[in-house]
Order: structure tokens, then sequence, then C-alpha cells
């Protein structure tokens, strides 16, 4: 790329190139980092779509497309990720928030709720948004990744919420104390043989551990349903979320557990997509 070409040029060679790449939407995401390298809002591309790139600029978008090109992450080039209508800092520290996840903060919000526990927090996106939308509430993280603490902490901060959240560092409820009415968590469900089928964004991008148990997938479940009934208040939820063949499985772990009213939610593309559950009360 040169100087010398349009924006509209540049994007159309830029969609070829990740096209090739087998990118997904190639168009999509040429746009969204021609944005990026010249500082715009997306919406804005199409106003420049005439206009010459300057060196800096096309530089810029050569260096993203480049990167692109090899599987690595738009959210990770542009440094965020947008979740329930807000930005979110990410990092290949942690999961990338993502849309189906938006299943659980609506669960969520269907009930009131004071004080929650998010176990394996990450960048923080369910537990902040949780308390964005609940300005009463406080709540407590936990991830076993120093890192993305970091990350949940910062996020916490950018939306307001830092003084009504705790993060901790700790292996499931290992380091927690106290009781919450409502604990969520969007645990590793990826079994270790589904781990080679994963696209290499995910696979070659984001937090192994955040991804896999390095067994069958129900790992984290079996700790989480083993251990909440001692956290949870009486009538107390617990809402996570599940790979979409993990429903009946899961389910009779919290049914094991002691929990009452499992049930299942959908996501938008009709997959199942969390499993609830209550604390009899």
């Amino acid at each position: 790329m040169t100087g010398l070409q349009t924006a509209a040029q540049a994007m159309l060679a830029a969609t070829a190139r990740l096209r090739a790449a087998g990118v997904d939407d190639p168009a999509r995401d040429a746009r969204l980092l021609l944005a990026h390298a010249a500082r715009i809002e997306a919406s804005r591309v199409t106003l420049i779509a005439p206009e010459e790139l300057q060196p800096e600029i096309a530089e810029r978008y050569d260096q993203l497309i480049s990167l692109r090109a090899i599987r690595v992450p738009v959210s990770h080039l542009l440094g965020e990720r947008e979740f329930y209508g807000r930005k979110f800092w990410v990092s290949r520290d942690v999961l990338d928030p993502r849309p189906e996840t938006e299943t659980l903060i609506e669960a969520a919000l269907s009930a009131p709720f004071d004080h929650v526990l998010d176990l394996g927090v990450g960048s923080g996106c369910i537990l902040i948004t949780l308390l964005a939308e609940r300005t009463s509430a406080s709540g407590v993280g936990v991830d076993l990744s120093e890192a993305a603490c970091l990350q949940a902490s910062a996020n916490a901060v950018e939306h307001h919420v830092e003084g009504r959240v705790d993060i901790v560092r700790s292996n499931w409820f290992e380091n927690i104390d106290g009781q919450f009415d409502l604990i969520v968590s969007n645990p590793p469900y990826v079994s270790v043989e589904e781990m080679a089928d994963l696209s290499p964004e995910v696979k070659e991008h984001e937090p192994r551990m955040a991804l896999t148990d390095e067994g069958d997938g129900l790992g984290a479940y079996r700790r989480i349903a083993a251990s909440a009934p001692d956290f949870l208040l009486p009538g107390g939820r617990i809402l996570v979320e599940i790979g979409p063949t993990q429903a009946k499985k899961v389910g009779a772990l919290f049914d094991a557990a002691g929990l009452v009213d499992v049930r299942v939610i959908p996501d938008l593309d009709g997959r199942d997509r969390v499993v609830g559950a209550k604390m009899p009360g």
C-alpha cells in the first residue's frame, strides 16, 4: 500500500487480502481497521473513501491488515470489544467478550440481586455490566490469572464501578468469603478434543486456560456445583454459560448438588447457552 491510494482503494485491496487469508468477514474487518488506522469512528470511513491516504495512515493500515491476515483478532488490534452496549479493553490475556454471553446478562437482570460473584472474571465484562446496570449492587470477581485480574480492574475503573467491586486472584472459591444472592460464570467449557476445531483467532490468540479444562469440558462445572451451595444465600441464583451440548449434564450436576429450579436458557440462535438454578429458600 502507498500513500497515493485512496481510502476506498486501500480498503478494497485489504478486503481481498483478508479474504485470501480465510478471514470470515473481510470487508467488515478492513473497514474497522482502516478507521482505527485513521483514528476515526468506523461510521466515518465512507466519508474519507475518496481521499488519498496519508503515508503514515497507509503504513499503519498495512501493519494492521498484515496482523489480521495471520488471524490476530480484530479486538486485539483495536484493544477493545463492545459488549452489551459498552466497550471493554481486551488483550490476549482474557477471553474476548462474545455476543452470546449477553444471554447470561439478560437472565441475571431478570430478577433482583444485591451481591454478585463472578467466577473466572476475565475482562470483567459480565460482572461490570451487571454492576453498571444495577447501580445499587456490589460484586466480587475472581480469576486464577493475575493478568486477567488487572484487566478486569482497569475495566471496572473505565466504567466507574470500581467502588462497588473487588477483584481477587483465586482458584474458583478458594479465596472467597461470604455469601451471595447471585453467582455467575462463563468457565472454560471446550473439551481438549474440541480445541483443534477452534478458529485460529481463538485457538492461537486467546488464553487456553479460559477455553478448556484440558479434559471433557465439564471440570469447571463440577467444581462450581460442588461448592456453590456454600456461597449462595437461601433463594440465591446461579447462572453459568455452557457449550450448546452440555445443558443436560450441567443441569444434572446442579440437581445433584441440591440446587432447585434448574433451567436451560437458549441464546438468540436457539442454542442452549445458560443453565440456571437456585438455592432452596
